[in-house]
């Protein structure tokens, strides 16, 4: 066999984002769920049911780049 390809361990760019977070953030207004990653927190978000502003201190960790859990 001439040159042997091997399959890449991660899919191109996995290196820029290994150390995001994943959050759930409950609107206060109507109880609905949005996931945002820590790098929008930047950034104003609001509900995508009812328009409300998200307070991101109701926010739980779901998962990192790094964790070995099931997504």
């Amino acid at each position: 066999m001439a040159g042997q390809e091997t399959t890449p361990q991660h899919c191109p760019g996995y290196a820029n984002f290994k150390s995001l977070k994943s959050f759930v953030c409950k609107c206060q207004k109507c109880g609905a769920e949005k996931e945002i990653f820590s790098d929008e927190f930047d950034r104003p978000h609001r509900c995508g049911s009812c328009g409300a502003a998200i307070d991101f201190t109701t926010c739980t960790l779901v998962g990192e780049g790094k964790s070995l859990s099931p997504r």
